[in-house]
């Protein structure tokens, strides 16, 4: 099955400094029929203010990952771990048994916009960790390019579930393709711009802040820009 989830149908957050969209129910926003897609537990579109960030505060057994679209977010966590996370840079937490971070952006001038995006682990009460890695643009430029999985293949940064995340940056009026298997699940996010995904001559408009679910189907998708864009596709266990 094919769904297409629109973008105006997620949570809201609006407070001073910061605005937010949820795919799936966070926070304030709650929604018992909207729990997350198989291990992918959360999806947030954020743009926090100069100046502004999320204080210390603590995660238990989740797997989180921070995909930067504009501007610098500051990490500082309870395992040492620290650094700035940049367009092209993503940053993955285990939260493990416990682990406490803050997430600040030190501008005075240019608000940061990142997709917050949690997925659940296959394990409880490991080790907490923090990795980091800059993916170059031309690895992506056209073409998916795996950034997570469970055993760090291709240089991606592990994580303990049996999912993966991929991304791609399209020219105007390039495309590329995905190959889906009826045994896995999958969902496709657009982070900027627009896209045409589509299977067996059936087309799906997409644009920012988008996505597309598919569960169940054996297809190859392909996507393709109407103008620049930028497309997440997570991998995912039935």
């Amino acid at each position: 099955m094919f769904t297409v989830k629109n973008k105006e149908n997620r949570g809201k957050t609006d407070i001073s400094w910061l605005k937010s969209r949820h795919s799936f129910s966070f926070g304030d926003y709650y929604d018992p029929e909207n729990m997350g897609f198989g291990a992918l537990r959360v999806i947030n579109e954020d743009w926090v203010r100069p100046g502004a960030g999320f204080d210390t505060h603590g995660h238990r057994n989740m797997e989180i990952i921070t995909y930067i679209l504009e501007g610098e977010l500051a990490h500082k966590d309870s395992t040492g771990g620290t650094g700035s996370i940049r367009p092209g840079e993503v940053q993955v937490m285990s939260a493990g048994k416990g682990i406490l971070h803050s997430e600040f952006n030190g501008s005075d001038t240019d608000p940061v916009h990142l997709l917050q995006i949690w997925i659940m682990p296959d394990a409880v009460n490991t080790a907490p960790g923090y990795r980091q890695k800059i993916f170059a643009p031309e690895e992506m430029r056209n073409r998916f390019r795996l950034l997570v999985s469970n055993d760090g293949s291709e240089g991606s940064l592990p994580i303990k579930q049996d999912a993966k995340l991929y991304a791609a940056r399209l020219d105007a009026g390039a495309a590329t393709q995905a190959h889906l298997e009826n045994t896995r699940k999958y969902w496709l996010q657009v982070a900027r711009g627009g896209v045409v995904a589509a299977r067996d001559g059936v087309k799906m408009e997409l644009g920012a802040g988008d996505a597309l679910t598919v569960d169940g189907e054996t297809a190859t998708l392909n996507i393709m820009a109407d103008a620049a864009a930028e497309v997440l596709l997570f991998d995912l266990p039935v």
